[in-house]
């Protein structure tokens, strides 16, 4: 078990949990092994997976010289405020086994805050929403697929459309296991 911090600390009020929507990625190990790890980590200890994507397989982007990732895009409810979701999505994956070497690098798991409700946040360490997710298709086709009328709050535009518009053009397909 994960050494997670106490999140009823954390709490913003009980009665209201707000919204969020994570990309995970990995392309390093078992990866479908480290995404539903991380799955099983994010319920334990941040809240409710309200809904998830298919996994896609992805190739990598920024730094493309790497295996291929799988991506998907979790819904969650959270009574957590942002920067206590980000402690604990850094705690999740040091606890998986991420180590932080090279931007883009290769990693066992990764895990993204895309939205968070309609919040628009800038902190040095942490911005919602994601800065790069309308530039991403690994990050918006199964983004699409949970959440497709979802408007960006700063952009305006819907997931759909922001997928629509998007100029990256490498490839995003439906993972399918091989049962190996």
């Amino acid at each position: 078990m994960p050494n997670l911090l106490p999140v009823q600390q954390f709490f913003i009020n009980a009665n209201y949990m707000p919204i969020a929507y994570l990309l995970l990625g990995s392309n390093q190990g078992h990866r479908e092994n480290y995404l539903a790890a991380a799955i099983k980590s994010l319920e334990n200890s941040i809240g409710l997976v309200t809904q998830q994507s298919a996994l896609y397989e992805t190739a990598a982007w920024g730094l493309e010289e790497q295996a291929s990732f799988l991506n998907q895009v979790l819904q969650i409810s959270t009574g957590l405020n942002p920067e206590a979701l980000l402690i604990q999505i850094n705690i999740i994956e040091k606890e998986l086994g991420r180590v932080r070497k090279v931007k883009w690098g290769a990693r066992v798991i990764d895990i993204d805050i895309l939205y968070y409700n309609d919040l628009i946040l800038q902190t040095d360490k942490l911005i919602i929403p994601h800065p790069q997710l309308q530039n991403r298709r690994f990050t918006l086709v199964p983004l699409v697929e949970v959440a497709p009328n979802y408007q960006h709050p700063l952009l305006l535009k819907t997931n759909q459309q922001l997928l629509a518009a998007c100029p990256d053009d490498l490839p995003v397909t439906i993972f399918t296991t091989t049962g190996s």
